[in-house]
């Protein structure tokens, strides 16, 4: 069969890697084409452009590149056309993707699409609209599979691919030497892989070093920036980076500070306590206030629909709410409660094997 995937992040590319692994493994004649980056470009295929050429975060942002955006989506109906693929595996990226999948659909092309829209966030009347437009939908986060049900839309629950990652990752135990770190416990600072995210949050995540002489605090760096990007913020502080190695610095980490996203998430499937933190443009989270109608922002709490984490969110996101609430996971009584709390969630997410069963539905739906 012909493949045609869809992913405009890094996620993205990461869980299209891992889904392209497994479709080879169903399907030992599989082609592929694709919208994505290094990790699928390593399975095979065709690379058509890259993730880093697509990626915009927030409204504002959004308006400034439409220009782009547009040409991209030109450029992606084209190429579909052209390469005529048995189906099309839309990956996350919903305001790209959306438009994907009506075109995919008009032009009678099968549509998968892995890892749901988060229509349940805001405007959840868009259900409507991926019903006629997408055959086949595959959640991988548990409360989704009720949402779409109320919405009359039968959708499939594969689990989700960070389990498959973790169930692989091997821990590097030369970490702390490799990277010259003490034995003082470690705080994790994850402040996204987005030049916005990293910009703003990153001075407060630093802020709040000088509170802990007992802790050493170690950035997980993206590696679409370089050290001394890094640098401007870090100063003369004593702060460590790691590049490409966040799992292993989960797996070492006795407390986090995480940007709200994915890895809020895998900080939590590590065991790792954290705080929450998110600072958006202004005009972007004005708008987003209006919208978006859920309770929480961070997917830890989201999944289990009680607070877990602490959110630290735009005014609220300061150097000494950050100091409290880490205050509260290093050594507090807050420590014990949240990896408590972490049972539950585990208990939810399931097991590992997403890209596997994934995989599997899509050969059998298109056979």
């Amino acid at each position: 069969m012909k493949y045609y995937l869809v992913a405009g992040e890094a996620s993205g590319d990461l869980h299209g890697a891992n889904l392209m692994k497994a479709l080879k493994a169903e399907d030992a004649n599989a082609e592929f084409r694709y919208f994505g980056g290094d990790k699928m470009q390593a399975q095979g295929g065709d690379l058509v452009k890259h993730y880093a050429d697509m990626a915009f975060m927030g409204f504002t942002e959004v308006v400034l590149n439409l220009r782009t955006i547009f040409k991209n989506l030109r450029a992606c109906k084209d190429d579909v056309l052209a390469y005529q693929p048995d189906v099309i595996i839309l990956i996350d990226f919903p305001g790209f993707n959306l438009k994907i999948a009506e075109f995919a659909k008009f032009n009678n092309i099968k549509v998968c699409y892995y890892i749901s829209p988060k229509v349940w966030a805001w405007n959840q009347k868009r259900v409507l609209k991926i019903k006629k437009i997408v055959d086949h939908l595959f959640c991988i986060l548990p409360f989704e599979v009720d949402f779409y049900k109320t919405w009359g839309m039968k959708v499939d629950y594969v689990g989700n691919p960070l389990l498959d990652e973790i169930a692989v990752f091997k821990a590097n135990t030369g970490f702390r030497i490799e990277n010259k770190l003490s034995d003082k416990p470690i705080v994790a600072l994850l402040p996204g892989s987005r030049k916005q995210e990293i910009d703003r949050l990153l001075p407060v995540m630093l802020g709040v070093t000088a509170n802990f002489p007992e802790h050493q605090f170690v950035i997980a760096a993206a590696p679409t920036f370089g050290a001394n990007y890094y640098q401007q913020f870090i100063g003369n502080k004593d702060v460590m980076l790691v590049f490409n190695q966040t799992y292993n610095l989960l797996h070492e980490a006795h407390a986090a500070v995480v940007a709200s996203g994915t890895a809020t998430l895998e900080t939590a499937l590590f065991n790792v306590p954290q705080v929450v933190v998110y600072k958006g443009g202004a005009i972007s989270i004005a708008i987003a206030r209006l919208l978006v109608k859920i309770r929480f922002i961070s997917l830890v709490n989201l999944i289990v629909d009680r607070k877990i984490v602490t959110e630290l969110i735009q005014e609220d996101c300061s150097v000494q709410k950050v100091t409290e609430e880490l205050q509260q996971i290093t050594s507090g009584t807050g420590r014990q409660q949240m990896l408590e709390d972490y049972k539950q969630l585990h208990e939810l997410m399931g097991d590992a094997g997403a890209s596997e069963r994934t995989a599997k539905l899509i050969v059998s739906y298109i056979n």
